[in-house]
C-alpha cells in the first residue's frame, strides 16, 4: 500500500512537471512572438520618426494649400514610395488628423501606375491611436484585420514644422506576412532552445524515476537494518523477562516451602532480600528524551541484572537527533554487548558497567566502561572477524566493533579503546555535530 502511494505521488509529480514545463514552453513561445512583434513595431516607429524628420515641410505646406495631384504631390509621393521600398513596408503615407476619431490618408507612397487611392480617403487607424495622434503623440496599433488590404500593423509619427507644431502624420503599415516571416525566422533560430527544454523534461522525468528506485532501495535497506536491530533487542528483552519470570517462580516456590514448614521468620528474611531486587527492577524506567535510546538502555539493564552485573547510566537531557536512531542503537548495542561479555568473565562481585551519553554544542560522546580482562591486541580489534572471545554457540565473532567503527567513520567521528587500567576497559565514541 505504501509503495503504491509513493508510486502514485511520483506519477502525479511527473505529470505536473510535464504540464508546468509545457506551459512554460508555450508561454515562452507566445512571449517570443509578442516580443518580435513589439520589436518590429518599435523599429518601424523609429523609421517613421526618421522619415518624418526628412520630409520637405515647405513642399508639404504648399501641397496642403492646394491638396491636388500637383508637382508638390508627386515630389512627396515619389519620396515616400522610395522610403517604402527601402524599409520593405506595405504602405508609407501621410495622414491628416483634424479630429480625435477619424484620420485621412493624404499622400500614399506608391508608384504612379497604382490605382484605387485618392487624396483624403478615410484611413483604418483605430480611434484610440487617432486620439494619441490628435494629442501630438506617436502611436503603434495592434495587428489590424482588413478585408481589402489584409492584416497589417500601423505606426505613426508627427511631421513637424520649424516651430515644432505637427502639421501632419507619417504612417507606415507593416504587413502581417512580413511579421509572421520574421517571427518564423526567430522561432526557427530558437528551435534548439525548445528542443533543449523537451530533452530537459525527459532527463528530469528519467531522474525522478531513477531517484524513486534508488530511494526505495535505500528505504528497504534502512528498514531491514532497523528491523534487525530492534528484533535483536526485543529477543534480548523477551529472554530477560522470561528469565525474571523463571526466577520469580522459583522464589514463590521457596516462599511456599518456608510457609509449609512453618518457618515464617525465614520467609520474611527471604522476602526482604527479594524487595531489593524488586526496587532495582522498578528503577529500570529511565528519564531519557530519546525513545530508542531509552528502550535500548532498559533492555540492556535487564540483561545485566540477569547476569548479576551492576550497570549505571549517565545520560544528558538531549534528543541526540543529529545521528540516526539505527546508527545510535548499533553503536551502543555493540559496545554494551561487548562489555557484558567481558564482565561475565569476572566473579559476580566484580561485575560493573558504566554507560555515559553526553551532548554539547559541538559533539556527542558515548562512553562504555566495564570491568573484565584487559585487551592486549588493541591494534587489531576493529578488523572484521577479529575477536578476543572464544568461538562458540554458533556465533560469528568479530563483527561488533567493526560495525561500530564503520558507523563512526560515516559521521567523521572517532572511536578509542582504553584498556590500560587493571581489569577495566573503556570504549569512547565521539560524533561531531554538523
Amino acid at each position: 500500500m505504501k509503495t503504491r502511494k509513493i508510486r502514485l505521488i511520483l506519477i502525479l509529480s511527473t505529470l505536473l512537471l510535464v504540464l508546468f514545463t509545457s506551459l512554460n514552453i508555450f508561454s515562452s513561445f507566445i512571449k517570443m512572438k509578442k516580443t518580435v512583434e513589439e520589436s518590429i513595431a518599435n523599429q518601424s516607429l523609429e523609421a517613421a520618426i526618421s522619415i518624418a524628420s526628412t520630409i520637405d515641410v515647405e513642399a508639404y505646406k504648399q501641397f496642403l494649400d492646394n491638396p491636388v495631384e500637383n508637382d508638390y504631390y508627386w515630389q512627396l509621393r515619389n519620396y515616400l514610395n522610395d522610403a517604402r521600398l527601402k524599409i520593405g513596408a506595405l504602405f508609407v503615407y501621410t495622414l491628416e488628423i483634424d479630429n480625435p476619431k477619424v484620420s485621412k490618408a493624404m499622400i500614399m507612397g506608391l508608384p504612379p501606375e497604382s490605382k484605387g487611392f485618392y487624396i483624403g480617403m478615410d484611413c483604418t487607424v483605430p480611434e484610440m491611436q487617432v486620439q494619441r495622434a490628435y494629442n501630438g503623440e506617436t502611436f503603434i496599433t495592434d495587428v489590424i484585420q482588413d478585408s481589402i488590404y489584409g492584416s497589417y500593423l500601423t505606426v505613426g509619427a508627427p511631421i513637424k514644422d520649424e516651430t515644432g507644431k505637427a502639421i501632419a502624420y507619417l504612417g507606415i503599415d507593416i504587413s502581417a506576412d512580413t511579421l509572421n516571416g520574421i517571427k518564423g525566422k526567430v522561432i526557427e533560430d530558437n528551435l534548439y532552445v525548445f528542443i533543449f527544454n523537451g530533452v530537459l523534461i525527459l532527463i528530469v522525468i528519467g531522474s525522478v524515476f531513477f531517484l524513486q528506485r534508488w530511494y526505495q532501495k535505500e528505504v528497504a535497506k534502512e528498514v531491514g537494518a532497523t528491523e534487525d536491530t530492534y528484533q535483536a533487542e526485543i529477543k534480548t528483552l523477551i529472554t530477560s523477562v522470561s528469565s525474571l519470570r523463571h526466577d520469580f517462580t522459583n522464589h514463590i516456590q521457596v516462599l511456599h516451602g518456608f510457609l509449609q514448614l512453618d518457618r515464617p521468620d525465614q520467609a520474611k528474611q527471604y522476602l526482604s532480600s527479594l524487595s531489593k531486587e524488586v526496587q532495582t527492577i522498578k528503577s529500570l524506567k529511565l528519564n531519557i528524551d530519546h525513545p530508542g535510546l531509552a528502550i535500548l538502555l532498559q533492555t540492556k539493564k535487564l540483561t545485566a541484572q540477569n547476569h548479576n552485573i551492576d550497570m549505571d547510566f549517565t545520560v544528558s537531557q538531549d534528543t541526540f537527533n543529529k545521528i540516526k536512531t539505527t546508527d545510535l542503537i548499533k553503536i551502543l548495542s555493540n559496545l554494551i554487548d561487548n562489555a557484558i561479555d567481558a564482565t561475565n568473565e569476572l566473579p559476580e562481585e566484580q561485575r560493573k558497567i558504566t554507560i555515559g551519553c553526553k551532548a554539547d554544542d559541538k559533539q556527542y560522546e558515548f562512553k562504555v566502561t566495564n570491568t573484565g580482562p584487559n585487551i592486549k591486541e588493541a591494534g587489531q580489534i576493529f578488523k572484521q572477524g577479529f575477536s578476543t572471545k572464544k568461538p562458540g554457540n554458533g556465533k560469528i565473532r568479530g563483527q561488533g566493533l567493526f560495525i561500530v567503527n564503520e558507523i563512526v567513520n560515516k559521521y567523521d567521528g572517532q572511536i578509542s579503546i582504553d584498556s590500560s587500567k587493571h581489569l577495566e576497559t573503556t570504549a569512547t565514541v565521539i560524533i561531531p555535530i554538523k
